[in-house]
């Protein structure tokens, strides 16, 4: 599977490239990042009405924290090499942006916006990603970039405008979302910034539990809020609960860690590109919800602006 490897090989040891391309095993792991973060989208929304966001991010990852644990746990106990000091900064500091207040926002958001518009706002932080690239991990940014950034900014500002113009009394709460949202892919683009060099000295699958279990740790005041909820909830919005925990979370951010640690942090951030529409099928299929023209508008407009960021190499790693 694969989320085994980035948990049972040091960071260091790890494939990087071969002749400028990434391993198979970096694209596999793109890819099963993709799709499952893309399913995550649609699952938070189908299982929103039974759980409150806060709730919904404690479960997920408790869940994600037992599975991912399994497997790191025996790990570090035959290692005995954890993180010293200052180290462990970052680790915190993206584990409650990341893990915790990233969930929370996306959770309450999808409460106010379907799937597919959550999917296309967040989009957004590729571009961000890539512009603190270049500034803090030097990885470098051409005028490309900026002119890119506004157009899919832009497109967000369709997205932010448009929404709920069809219902008036619905525009308000549908902003808010648009809001969340964007604090959101602001969130999960500094923790991008602040994970890379963490994946230097710590392998992929411990640097994923142990932000997991930071995130968890910020969320336990909504302990008492998950256990009556759990307790009203029906089988289905459990089980769903479970998927979020397993596949988007544990698997999907240790398989990203893992990428990550191959690729740099503007161009993998370029893969997640595929989540929107990714999300916005899946949805389709299983929930009958699709964005508003306005929202598929801006979503479109979001991609090029996207895509014109990428414009400068032609040689851009490719997953």
């Amino acid at each position: 599977m694969a989320s085994t490897s980035p948990t049972g090989s040091r960071a260091s040891s790890a494939p990087h490239t071969r002749q400028g391309g990434v391993s198979a095993r970096g694209v596999a792991a793109v890819l099963v990042t993709v799709v499952l973060w893309a399913s995550a989208f649609v699952g938070i929304r189908a299982i929103g009405p039974s759980f409150s966001p806060g709730s919904l991010t404690l479960g997920r990852l408790a869940v994600a924290a037992v599975v991912l644990g399994a497997l790191v746990l025996p790990q570090l106990t035959k290692s005995k090499i954890l993180p010293r000091g200052r180290e462990w900064w970052p680790i915190v500091g993206y584990g409650v942006m990341w893990f915790g207040g990233y969930n929370v926002a996306l959770n309450a958001a999808e409460h106010l916006l379907d799937a597919g518009t959550a999917a296309l706002l967040i989009n957004v932080n590729p571009v961000l990603v890539a512009i603190m690239a270049g500034f803090v991990l030097k990885e470098g940014f051409p005028r490309w970039l900026i002119i890119g950034s506004l157009v899919a900014f832009g497109g967000v500002a369709m997205i932010a405008l448009g929404s709920g113009a069809a219902s008036g009394e619905r525009s308000t709460a549908d902003v808010a979302g648009v809001l969340l949202c964007l604090l959101a892919a602001v969130l999960a683009a500094v923790s991008v910034i602040i994970q890379k060099p963490v994946l230097r000295k710590v392998p992929a699958g411990q640097a994923t539990w142990f932000g997991i279990m930071v995130g968890a740790l910020c969320c336990l005041p909504f302990a008492g809020q998950l256990v009556s909820e759990l307790q009203a909830a029906p089988l289905s919005a459990t089980l769903g609960l479970v998927y979020l925990g397993v596949f988007p979370t544990a698997i999907a951010f240790t398989t990203w860690a893992y990428a990550l640690s191959l690729i740099d942090a503007g161009k993998l951030a370029a893969t997640t590109y595929l989540v929107p529409g990714s999300t916005i099928l899946i949805s389709w299929l299983l929930l009958s919800e699709v964005p508003s023209l306005w929202g598929l508008v801006g979503g479109v407009v979001c991609l090029i602006g996207v895509g014109l960021t990428r414009s400068r190499s032609r040689t851009a790693v490719r997953p």
